[in-house]
């Protein structure tokens, strides 16, 4: 009786060292380490924990992402007044997406005044671990967008979107 009580006691005492150890080497308990060091306008580096990703505002208080759109990697200023995901036409063409001049249907309102906009379907846009599909987007003319723009036909589609202390939290 008192060896299998003996062996009990190991057993346990052996099952903790272990699950100390998966817990480090696994990551789930990982080490505190030591913040390094960069400037303070630049901003940090989107911080993804599954399906939430943390976005840094850059010097002009904006958020930028580096999404992947039909598997190819595009750039995107997000902005939550814009209704659609607005696509530059050489980033749309880079994803396959070659809208036809008649196409150009839909007339969009824009600081430098009215653009004719083609509609147009995204299947999958991935942001972090984010991932939405059938995404619906407008494809503008270089000349009339200086930068991508992912818009609320994205943002909706998450459980969550939040700013708060300089930061844009997604969350799906």
């Amino acid at each position: 009786m008192r060896s299998i009580l003996i062996l009990a006691v190991l057993l346990l005492a052996g099952g903790g060292y272990v699950a100390r150890y998966a817990d480090d080497v696994l990551g789930a308990n990982p080490a505190p380490k030591a913040a390094a060091a960069r400037p303070a306008d630049e901003p940090r580096q989107p911080v993804t924990s599954g399906r939430s990703l943390v976005l840094d505002a850059d010097r002009q208080g904006h958020f930028r992402a580096a999404a992947r759109v039909e598997g190819r990697a595009i750039d995107f200023m997000v902005d939550t007044g814009a209704s659609l995901v607005v696509v530059r036409e050489s980033d749309a063409a880079r994803i396959g997406v070659r809208p036809m001049r008649a196409d150009y249907t839909a007339v969009v309102s824009t600081a430098n005044g009215k653009v004719k906009a083609a509609p147009a379907k995204l299947e999958r846009v991935e942001l972090g671990g984010i991932t939405v599909y059938d995404v619906a987007a407008l494809v503008m003319p270089d000349d009339a967008l200086g930068e991508n723009l992912l818009g609320t036909s994205f943002l909706s589609r998450l459980k969550r979107y939040e700013y708060a202390n300089g930061r844009l939290v997604l969350e799906q």
